[in-house]
């Protein structure tokens, strides 16, 4: 894995997209891998000041998203698709029959992920797949107990993810308990992998990531078996990991 570690969320956001237009520039036509949440928003909102001020073209890109929440139709306020089109779609000059994402509402669900499975197979396969990393290790939505040889498939979310995310809904119990996912082995697919973290309570998800044993447990440590892993994370994230690592490290 290549690590960067630079000094804070904005740092680690500009870094981020950053690496992101340079793949854009280098293979106009690249297959991107997308992620929601908190961590990415600062990446999205850099990728659009990149269009708008420097002329970052998206025209010829296409998206995949890595979940939806199961029950969501695409218009919901919270549903990703509608995170997606606030904070990068809309902003940019992506073709909207270019970008996918999951549908959470569709009536036959192991049909939809065998689909979605399809569709990132028809593209090429995935240039470049963006992570976030949750407090207990999960990688898109695949929680604890996940297992390397897992695909696109409906999951149940753990009681942390749920109230992680119950922030972005009016109450606790509107929160979906389950969401379709990429699975470990889709992500894995991927040609390169960009994971960000950000702020002190992914310090320990990070540092058994990158030191603990790979297991089903931590789903992220499964990103040690990939070839070409880049993680970019702030001091915070970072602080729980040894001199000697973040001195090794690509820091900024």
């Amino acid at each position: 894995m290549k690590l960067w570690v630079v000094e804070d969320y904005q740092a680690m956001s500009r870094r981020a997209a950053d690496v992101l237009a340079r793949e854009i520039k280098r293979k106009p036509d690249s297959v991107l891998g997308l992620a929601t949440g908190g961590t990415p928003v600062g990446m999205y909102q850099e990728l659009v000041r990149m269009h708008r001020e420097e002329g970052l073209d998206f025209s010829r890109v296409t998206s995949f998203n890595l979940d939806e929440y199961v029950g969501l139709p695409a218009a919901h306020p919270q549903s990703y698709r509608t995170y997606m089109e606030e904070n990068l779609f809309a902003k940019v000059n992506i073709d909207p029959r270019m970008t996918h994402i999951p549908r959470g509402d569709a009536p036959d669900l192991e049909a939809e992920c065998a689909r979605y499975e399809r569709e990132i197979a028809r593209a090429g396969g995935i240039d470049i797949q963006v992570l976030g990393i949750g407090r207990n290790g999960h990688i898109g939505f695949n929680e604890p107990g996940s297992t390397a040889a897992t695909a696109t498939r409906v999951v149940q979310l753990t009681r942390d993810t749920v109230e992680a995310n119950a922030r972005y809904f009016d109450s606790p119990d509107e929160v979906p308990t389950q969401a379709i996912s990429m699975g470990i082995r889709t992500i894995l697919a991927a040609k390169r992998i960009l994971l960000l973290a950000s702020g002190s309570s992914k310090a320990e998800a990070v540092q058994r990531m990158l030191e603990g044993e790979l297991t089903p447990e931590l789903p992220a440590s499964f990103l040690r078996q990939h070839a070409d892993v880049t993680v970019v994370m702030d001091r915070q994230a970072a602080s729980r990991l040894p001199a000697a690592t973040i001195a090794g490290t690509a820091a900024d």
